[in-house]
């Protein structure tokens, strides 16, 4: 493939991956409106564990099979790579049915965990029910993720673009009409629409699993052919290959796990410590909904957006490194940490003090001061969310990927120590506190490994914080400004739609309070060069001349 091609194909892949995400994020609003803060836990309770058990059922194969089968193809040996992929479909069908299995005789123990029985809100059987229905997609997703892994590794992107974005838009089409019909036509529970809902990421899979398969069928004389014409073969065995994979690819998944299993901690410990302050169960349930959905799906937007573009030039980190290119190494890491914060503290603050109008916008069923003041506390946490995912990957490539699963696990145990105790004393907003005080751990750790192995001198880099905290801090005081005198002049109208409020003018204050924050911080930005500098290059009509 040329390098047009290449590069035409992964930016495809990018716009793709983007979409999908973006997707994830805009379905949670409508369904929420139907299904309610009750519904939206129950789909929670399923689904973190469902993302755990896919991550530890691939362990990494998809994305070390797409490594090693571009490596054998570029040798000129496709016999190797054949005999990988087919092989490899053998073991995610069989690593997918033991997840299966396990999630499905799990689901009534991890029920128990995360609730009690209840006269009001979800019972033990139906989150039994949602997670073993969820994990009937993990007979599925294993075997798609390989082949999706074998394309890439052709350095054909198309299919998995393709797929990706099929398998959201079935998902999401399930999940909303499946919603729409039992809530409004059928006049039936949100209990009973969740579990619908859950059945989507089955539905998605089998959409996303047709088109790799169409692509396969219609791409294999192609693909026979080479298999014919190859002259070379390694003759590798199947063992060392693994090994070889597993080793590469663990450290990827340990690291990748860092938010479902904050998540996951979030679901064993927030009912149980709610409950023990005197909380009954559809409260309870509503701040879990809140903190693990419906605010944590907000908060991931800055990340998804701030980490696509950083991560982009991790590659380019591991090639300085290993080439020894220790002055062209400084100056991309201190690229990526500039990049990183420049675009996700302006997002992450703003969506902290506008998280009022935000919440009454794109949640206007939910309690609304519950959330806004949940979303105004778990905002900031996009920032070490962030920080964690690319101070891991700069481990990765400068080839210390152990010191990361080391953070994670010092974190991810001081998250765990404290999210119960620190819920009692402040209640959801103790379960923030945990995971930032987890998350900064892991950070802190990373950081002082990458000083340590790399030398890079962090002190400039703490210059460019001061300057965006203070360019932030401007723009946090005038977006908040923004809106008060629409909350002054027409108080009886900011109010949720469940209410009786006006929506519109909840639409009108957002805006207001966005465009003011946005233009300020892009004029500041503008002003001192901060922009051009930090965006580099191809942004070089924002320096000032």
């Amino acid at each position: 493939m040329s390098d047009s091609n290449l590069i035409r194909g992964t930016m495809l892949l990018t716009a793709a991956t983007l979409f999908s995400r973006v997707l994830g994020m805009i379905y949670m609003f409508p369904f929420t409106a139907l299904v309610g803060t009750q519904g939206v836990a129950l789909y929670q309770y399923a689904y973190t564990p469902y993302t755990i058990m896919l991550s530890l059922s691939t362990v990494g194969i998809p994305l070390a099979v797409s490594k090693f089968v571009s490596k054998y193809h570029t040798l000129g040996d496709y016999r190797t790579g054949r005999r990988l992929f087919k092989s490899g479909l053998i073991l995610m069908t069989f690593t997918g049915f033991i997840a299966f299995l396990a999630l499905f005789l799990m689901a009534e123990p991890i029920a128990r965990i995360v609730i009690d029985e209840g006269s009001e809100g979800n019972t033990i059987a139906d989150v039994t029910l949602v997670i073993r229905v969820v994990s009937m997609a993990l007979l599925i997703v294993p075997i798609m993720s390989l082949t999706r892994g074998f394309f890439q590794g052709l350095q054909s992107m198309g299919p998995t673009a393709v797929s990706q974005v099929v398998e959201q838009i079935f998902r999401i089409v399930f999940i909303l009409a499946s919603s729409v019909i039992i809530i409004n036509v059928m006049d039936g529970e949100a209990a009973t629409a969740a579990t619908y809902a859950t059945f989507g990421a089955f539905v998605g899979a089998v959409g996303g699993l047709m088109v790799v398969f169409w692509y396969y069928r219609k791409r294999k004389p192609e693909l026979d052919r080479h298999l014919a014409e190859s002259t070379v073969d390694y003759n590798v065995s199947l063992s060392d290959m693994y090994k070889e994979i597993i080793t590469y690819a663990l450290p990827f998944v340990v690291v990748g796990l860092a938010i479902p299993l904050y998540l996951q901690v979030d679901t064993f410990l927030i009912n149980p410590a709610l409950k023990s302050v005197g909380y009954d169960q559809p409260s309870y349930e509503s701040v879990f909904a809140i903190i693990t959905g419906l605010a944590h799906k907000l908060i991931m937007i800055p990340v998804s957006l701030a980490t696509a573009l950083a991560m982009t030039i991790i590659p380019a980190i591991t090639k300085s490194f290993t080439s020894n290119k220790d002055a062209i190494l400084q100056k991309q890491l201190t690229q990526t940490f500039q990049i990183l914060l420049f675009l996700t503290t302006p997002a992450a603050i703003g969506l902290a003090v506008l998280s009022d109008p935000v919440f009454r916008v794109l949640y206007p069923t939910v309690n609304q001061d519950l959330g806004s003041s949940l979303l105004m506390w778990y905002a900031p946490s996009a920032i070490l969310f962030a920080l964690f995912s690319v101070t891991a990957a700069i481990l990765q490539g400068v080839n210390k990927q152990k010191f990361a699963v080391y953070s994670l696990l010092a974190g991810l145990g001081l998250k765990a120590g404290l999210t119960y105790p620190l819920v009692v004393l402040f209640e959801g907003k103790g379960a923030i506190f945990a995971t930032n005080i987890g998350l900064l751990t892991s950070v802190l750790i990373t950081i002082f490994i990458i000083k340590r192995f790399t030398n890079y001198q962090f002190g400039f880099i703490f210059r460019r914080v001061l300057l965006i905290g203070i360019f932030v801090g401007i723009m946090a005081v005038a977006a908040k400004a923004a809106t008060l005198p629409l909350e002054s002049a027409m108080p009886n109208l900011y109010l949720s739609a469940s209410e009786g409020g006006s929506m519109l003018y909840s639409i009108i204050n957002l805006l207001v309070g966005i465009t003011v924050g946005g233009v300020i911080y892009l004029w500041l930005s503008y002003r001192s060069n901060l922009a051009g500098l930090v965006l580099g290059e191809r942004f070089s009509f924002l320096k000032r001349r």
